[in-house]
C-alpha cells in the first residue's frame, strides 16, 4: 500500500497545517484556553513543574513571563528582521533605570512619578536610545553589527558604573510598582508575592503579542523578512532597508524598555548587576532555542532559559555549560530551533503549482532557485 504524502508529514507541521484550518473564532477559543490555564500555575501549583522548596514558585513563573516578553521584543530584531542583536540588554536596563530615577526616593531626580507614568516613559526613552544606536550603525551587518550592538550593551553598563546619579552597586532602593489594593493592602507585594507580577505580565505579553502579530502581517512585517532572508535582494526590489532595519531596532527597544520597567517594578531595587553580557546572551539564547521568527518558539525557549534552573536547583550553577551544549545540538540536527519560522509563501506556491498540471516535487529541483527569489522577496511567518 502506498503511502500518501500527508502521511510522511512530520507531527509538527501536520499540527500547525491543522491549527491554520481551524477558523480564527475557534483558534481564539483555544488561545483563551491556554491562557486560564497558564493564568491558574500558580494557583494549582502542580506537582510535576513546581519548583523545589526554597525556591517561589510564582516568582519562578513571573522571571519565566518576563524572559518571554523580552525574546518577543528580541525576536522583532534578530528573528523578523535579521539582525544580530548581542546588546539588548541595554534596552532593558535603560527601562530599568528611567523606572528607578523617577519612583526611588534614592535619586537625584526631585520629581517622582507613579509608576504607571513611568512605564510609557521608560518606552519612548528606549525608544530614542534605540534610534540613537540604529541611525549611525545599521548600515553595519554580520558580526559587525553584532560587535557595535555588544559594545552598546557595555556602555550602558559602564555608564552605571561610573556616573554618579545612577549609583553603581549601591543601586536604587525602594522604586515604586504597579498601583492597586485589596482590604487596605497593597496587591503587588514587591518580591513577595508574584502572582500578581505574573499576571500583570500575561497580559502585557498578550497585548504585545496582538501588536507584534499585526505588524508582521502588514507591510512593515513583510519587508522586515525580505530584509532577513536577503537584504540585497530587498534593496534591489525597492524595499527602504534602513527605514525597515531602524523600525525594528525601535519596536524591539520599546519592548526591552517595557520589560525593564516591569522587572523594577516588581524588585523594587536597581543596581548594575543585572546587566551584564551574560545575561544578553541568555536573551539571544531563549530566541535562537525556541525558534527565531517564530513567536510561540521564542516564548517557549523563554520558558525554557529561566524555569529549568529553577525547577532543578542541583543544576543551576551549570546552566550555562546545559543551555551551550543544547544550543549545540540544536544547532546541527534542528537549526531554526524548536519551533522555526515557516514560510508560507513556498508553500503556498507548492500548492498552486499542483493546481496547474505541475508536481510539487519538481519546485525542489526544476525551480528551486526560482523559489528562492520569490522567497526572499515576500514571505510571511507563522504567529
Amino acid at each position: 500500500m502506498s503511502v500518501t504524502r500527508s502521511e510522511k508529514r512530520p507531527f509538527g507541521l501536520a499540527l500547525r497545517d491543522r491549527w491554520n484550518r481551524l477558523s480564527r473564532p475557534a483558534q481564539w477559543a483555544w488561545c483563551v484556553i491556554i491562557v486560564v490555564l497558564l493564568a491558574l500555575l500558580p494557583i494549582l501549583n502542580p506537582p510535576i513543574i513546581t519548583t523545589e522548596p526554597g525556591t517561589d514558585f510564582p516568582i519562578s513563573l513571573f522571571n519565566a513571563s518576563r524572559y518571554a516578553l523580552i525574546a518577543i521584543g528580541l525576536n522583532v530584531v534578530v528573528g523578523q528582521s535579521g539582525l544580530l542583536d548581542l546588546g539588548y540588554v541595554g534596552f532593558f536596563a535603560v527601562g530599568a533605570y528611567v523606572t528607578a530615577l523617577f519612583t526611588s526616593p534614592d535619586s537625584s531626580i526631585n520629581q517622582h512619578y507613579p509608576w504607571l507614568v513611568c512605564v510609557p516613559l521608560a518606552m519612548g526613552v528606549t525608544m530614542f536610545f534605540g534610534l540613537i544606536l540604529g541611525a549611525p550603525t545599521l548600515r553595519l551587518r554580520g558580526d559587525y553589527l553584532a560587535i557595535v550592538t555588544l559594545g552598546f550593551g557595555e556602555i550602558v553598563r559602564l555608564l552605571a558604573d561610573n556616573v554618579p546619579q545612577l549609583k553603581g552597586n549601591i543601586g536604587f532602593q525602594d522604586i515604586s510598582g504597579p498601583p492597586g489594593t485589596h482590604n487596605g493592602k497593597p496587591i503587588f507585594q514587591q518580591t513577595t508575592d508574584g502572582k500578581p507580577f505574573y499576571w500583570l505580565t500575561m497580559g502585557v505579553i498578550i497585548v504585545v503579542l496582538v501588536l507584534v502579530g499585526n505588524l508582521e502581517r502588514s507591510r512593515v512585517g513583510r519587508a522586515w523578512v525580505a530584509i532577513r532572508e536577503d537584504e540585497d535582494a530587498a534593496e534591489t526590489m525597492g524595499v527602504p532597508t534602513f527605514k525597515f532595519k531602524l523600525w525594528a531596532f525601535v519596536v524591539g527597544a520599546a519592548i526591552g524598555g517595557l520589560s525593564g520597567a516591569i522587572y523594577a517594578g516588581q524588585i523594587g531595587f536597581v543596581n548594575n548587576q543585572k546587566f551584564d553580557p551574560v545575561t544578553s546572551i541568555l536573551f539571544l539564547a531563549a530566541v535562537v532555542l525556541g525558534g527565531a521568527g517564530n513567536k510561540v518558539g521564542v516564548i517557549i525557549g523563554a520558558f525554557l532559559i529561566s524555569y529549568i534552573p529553577d525547577r532543578f536547583q542541583s543544576i543551576a550553577e551549570y546552566k550555562y555549560l546545559i543551555f551551550g551544549l543544547a544550543l549545540i545540538t540544536l544547532m546541527i540536527f534542528r537549526p531554526q530551533g524548536i519551533l522555526g519560522a515557516r514560510q508560507r509563501l513556498l508553500a503556498y506556491g507548492r500548492k498552486a503549482y499542483s493546481l496547474v498540471g505541475g508536481k510539487p516535487e519538481q519546485l525542489d529541483s526544476g525551480v528551486g532557485a526560482f523559489a528562492t527569489d520569490v522567497k526572499s522577496g515576500a514571505m510571511g511567518t507563522e504567529l
